[in-house]
This record gives C-alpha cells, structure tokens and sequence, in this order.
C-alpha cells in the first residue's frame, strides 16, 4: 500500500531507488561483489521513525528489479514491494527491515544509510577475525579512520556494537562481520558504495601482499599528501599530533 506514504516520503523511495540500482550495477560489473549479490541498503527517512530497506536481487531471480520496503523501527510494515520466496524482503520478515538497525539511527543521527555487504577479501579477512589496518593510499584519502575493527561475538546485537565503534571512534565507516561480509554507514547510498568498492580493492592488495610479508604502514608524508587531497588534511593532522 501507498495511501499513507507522503510525496515526500515517495520522491526519496525512488531516489533511493534509483541510487541503489546504480551502485548495485557498479559494484556487481566491478566484481566487487560476492556471486550471491548480498547487498543491503537501509535508508534512514528524515522527521519519522521510518527505514527504505533496499535488496540486491539474487543472481537466481527471475525479477531483477530492484524492489523496496518501507518499515518503522518496531517492524511496523508501511510499504512492501517484494513478491513471495524473492528475497528476505518478502512475508513476515519485512518488518524486521526497520529493526535490523534502528539503534544505529536512533542513537547516530548522522548516519542516514546502513549498507550490508559480501565482497571477497573483505570476506576473507573478517573470516580470519583480523582487523583491517587501512594501508591502501586511495582507500585511506578518503576517510580518517586507520582501521575497521571486527565484529566477532554476535550474542551482542550488529547495530549495538557499530553504535560502540563510532562512539569510540566517529571516523569508522565500517566494520567487519566475523565469517561474513561487512557493514558500512554513511550519508547516502552513493557515498557509502563508493567507499565500498575503495576499501575492498585496498584489502584485494593488502591480501595479496600477505604472501610477501603483509602490508607495511605508509611512509612519511603519505596520510598528508593523501588527506590534502580530499581535504581532510586540517582534521587528520590534529588526529596525528594527538597520537604523537
């Protein structure tokens, strides 16, 4: 149903929609993705307690349109687009959309979207329950964070414990899911996919360098001549003088 849905509400749905359809397009013809396509984005709706939840269709699935739910954080379903046995999205669990992480957009007004991911060397190092040292220039001009921790002990909630990582450190963009994928957060679909596919390419060849000995910390000047070209240099030198 839509009669309760605003235009507001309606014109960010198909924006979502359409960034997610892009992204989805970009990180599947880049490999980035896993071959099941387990990608996953959950929109915070602004003024309201509502959440877009978004599902890559399943490399099996006959319907490849990119279909959405709309549903409030105790699981109140607004709008179902899924079809019966096509995805998590469908039947009794669409509510739980608007729960999976609900804490995260409670308690961190800042993040408007959660991205769950499988990527393969992403993969591979939440499989070996190894935190990510950021040492990839490309990946690490583009956030200040210099790690993405690990999440290994699942009697506590996903969300419960990415609320503690930002509260720890607001730069984390992202952590590892112990013998799974990976989640990410940010301001919007685009955004948090770009970094998606920047931090699984640094970990392709920080996997790769393993067989040589692993992936050494920058050199001097790197996180500076880095960081000025995104314009986080102001911020990241205060990161650093605090550590020195």
């Amino acid at each position: 149903m839509t009669a309760s849905l605003t235009p507001q509400l309606l014109g960010q749905l198909d924006q979502a929609k359409r960034d997610f359809a892009k992204a989805f397009r970009v990180l599947r013809d880049t490999r980035t993705l896993t071959a099941t396509n387990t990608y996953q984005a959950y929109v915070r709706v602004p003024d309201s307690e509502l959440v877009i939840a978004l599902h890559a269709p399943g490399p099996w699935a006959d319907d490849q349109e990119i279909r959405a739910v709309v549903a409030s954080y105790d699981g109140v379903v607004a709008l179902d687009e899924s079809i019966d046995g096509s995805s998590p999205l469908s039947g009794s669990k669409a509510g739980g959309n608007g729960k999976r992480y609900a804490a995260i957009f409670q308690q961190r007004p800042e993040v408007n979207v959660v991205i769950h991911v499988h990527t393969p060397y992403l993969g591979g190092w939440a499989s070996a329950h190894r935190v990510l040292p950021i040492r990839y220039a490309a990946s690490q001009r583009v956030t200040l964070a210099r790690e993405l921790p690990i999440y290994i002990d699942r009697r506590q909630p996903e969300a419960d414990y990415i609320v503690e990582q930002i509260q720890a450190n607001p730069h984390t963009p992202a952590i590892l899911e112990a013998n799974g994928g990976a989640t990410f957060w940010g301001t919007g679909i685009i955004q948090a996919s770009k970094l998606i596919l920047l931090i699984e390419e640094g970990a392709y060849f920080q996997g790769l360098a393993e067989i040589f000995g692993g992936s050494k910390e920058f050199g001097p000047g790197v996180l500076e001549q880095q960081w000025k070209m995104t314009g986080l240099w102001p911020q990241g030198q205060k990161l650093l003088e605090a550590v020195a």
